[in-house]
């Protein structure tokens, strides 16, 4: 066993932990943490494998942008846990059926790539990290599946936008649309009224005698 293997097997037990941790911890701002750290483990076994490119994707846009953005939607919402985990062991039997399933799609996807694998493995080393190669199969074979994972990415962005934006009531807030639709005359108002005239200020009274 050589010192890569060594780091694989490092890489994997530190990311299967902390995936465990992520779906079992109480808190959403410790499970968003430990994703990060699940991610940084990825990346290590990407790195490993020679995919330079896809493991530094991996940190700069789900660690650096991805997870940042929900860290701050988690800890500017105000989230109710004793709410949020009410009922949570009513749907456990759904939950492991669900679970269940994608484990078995998951194996099966993973058993037939092995035997394509073992057939292409040589040429797929060579090109795996390199990104003429990359940006070649997602601009011509998967650009649909590219762009759709840039919509959903909008919308995230959108969404989280729109869960932080709140008006309190002790602060000061006006809308911008109705500063651009004003107009002068709504700004200032002109009266036309007729002159008063005040009566002269009589003199002053005689001193007492």
């Amino acid at each position: 066993m050589n010192f890569t293997t060594v780091l694989f097997y490092v890489f994997a037990a530190i990311l299967v932990l902390a995936s465990m941790r992520v779906i079992t911890a109480r808190n959403p701002v410790h499970a968003a943490l430990y994703l990060v750290l699940a991610f940084f483990q990825a990346a290590g076994i990407w790195m490993l494998l020679k995919a330079e490119f896809l493991s530094i994707v991996l940190v700069l846009v789900y660690v650096g942008a991805v997870m940042v953005l929900f860290l701050f939607v988690v800890m500017m919402i105000d989230i109710d846990l004793d709410k949020l985990r009410a009922g949570f062991w009513n749907y456990l039997p759904l939950a492991s059926i669900i679970g269940g399933v994608i484990v078995l799609e998951m194996a099966s996807v993973l058993w037939r790539s092995f035997g394509v694998a073992s057939a292409q493995a040589p040429a797929a080393s060579n090109t795996i990290g390199q990104t003429k190669a990359l940006g070649l199969a997602i601009f011509t074979e998967y650009i649909y599946a590219f762009e759709v994972a840039a919509v959903v990415l909008l919308v995230a962005i959108v969404a989280a936008v729109a869960l932080t934006l709140r008006r309190r009531k002790d602060t000061k807030h006006f809308d911008p649309a109705d500063a651009v639709r004003v107009k002068r005359n709504d700004r200032l108002k002109i009266v036309k009224m007729d002159a008063v005239v005040h009566a002269p200020v009589e003199a002053a009274t005689k001193e007492a005698p």
